[in-house]
């Protein structure tokens, strides 16, 4: 994985990206590294590719701020998800909805099912122009869960950590996979 701070695209091509737009990195690149994280326009953004498709979403778990980056990707009830490392969260990839199991006492035998907690993560449009991949924001103008982890707020937080608990929170959040 590697990170990186806005940078803009080195394409050359009459194809432009989106308005609003952020670059990623090159195709290639991002495949290669299977996941990326980046600092565009002031959000912390991971950017993965998982069975040759791209997916954008906000860099830390809506729960607890985990490094997503660290997370394993799993299917549940067909659908494709990141786990958080931290308390094994279940988000979907293509939507940002949290998942659960939850199980019917009165059904027997009980039967555990997933159900949708709606969505909690923040999910971004990846596009893909004569090989550079750009990210396009959400903008939608409901607050999502994931969101407090992109305010000053948070990040006033992490500074105010204890110095063992802030080194610890820094090189969870930016160590490279």
């Amino acid at each position: 994985m590697f990170s990186e701070e806005e940078q803009t695209s080195p394409t050359s091509s009459s194809s432009s990206p989106p308005p609003s737009s952020h670059f990623i990195g090159r195709k290639e690149d991002v495949v290669q590294a299977k996941r990326v994280t980046k600092l565009v326009g002031g959000r912390d953004v991971l950017v993965l590719c998982h069975q040759g498709k791209l997916h954008a979403m906000d860099m830390r778990c809506y729960h607890t701020g985990g490094p997503l980056q660290e997370g394993d990707i799993e299917e549940f009830d067909g659908r494709m998800c990141i786990v958080c490392p931290w308390h094994k969260y279940k988000i979907t990839l293509a939507e940002g909805e949290g998942l659960y199991q939850a199980v019917n006492p009165s059904a027997t035998p009980p039967k555990p099912t997933w159900r949708s907690k709606g969505v909690k993560q923040r999910v971004h449009q990846v596009t893909e122009i004569n090989r550079d991949v750009y990210v396009t924001f959400n903008d939608s103008p409901d607050t999502i869960d994931s969101d407090f982890y992109q305010t000053e707020r948070y990040r006033a937080t992490i500074n105010k950590a204890q110095p063992e608990t802030k080194k610890l929170l820094e090189k969870v959040t930016s160590r490279k996979v």
